[in-house]
């Protein structure tokens, strides 16, 4: 199983492609995951300029395509408001489009969290950011 991983709510972005070996027909036996790749860089204003080359040449890098991917674990917050909903965004057109399950997990073991919910078989279908607090507008001036 491959997992594209996205964690988008701070200036530095953060995206990793992981793979799940299956464990053998034992129940309980257990499973190994494997970073493949992971990148950060300072996407800060250009996110949404950035991310989908970034998920590109990530998989390039591996030798791998979009249609490959078998899950989407995205960090669903809570953080930056725009930073979640571009790097959410992504990650449910992502799924979406490929026909994968996709989880949001929170806290500092994301990754682990997120990788084990797909393991299990469980999917968000479409993933909710949680900003932490709600989001401060304005009215809108005459």
């Amino acid at each position: 199983m491959i997992i594209l991983t996205i964690r988008t709510d701070k200036p530095e972005a953060e995206i990793g492609l992981y793979k799940v070996n299956s464990p053998d027909a034992k129940v309980g036996a257990p499973t190994e995951t494997s970073e493949l790749a992971y990148k950060k860089w300072a996407a800060h204003r250009q996110l949404a300029e950035t991310i989908h080359q970034q998920i590109k040449d990530l998989l390039m890098c591996q030798g791998r395509t979009l249609t490959e991917l078998e899950g989407v674990v995205v960090f669903g917050g809570p953080g930056s408001f725009t930073g979640l909903r571009i790097g959410i965004s992504v990650a449910n057109a992502l799924a979406y489009s490929q026909s994968v399950p996709i989880v949001g997990a929170q806290n500092n073991n994301w990754i682990d969290i997120g990788i084990k919910r797909l393991i299990q078989n469980e999917s968000d279908g479409t993933v909710i950011p949680e900003y932490g607090s709600p989001a401060h507008t304005t009215t809108q001036k005459k």
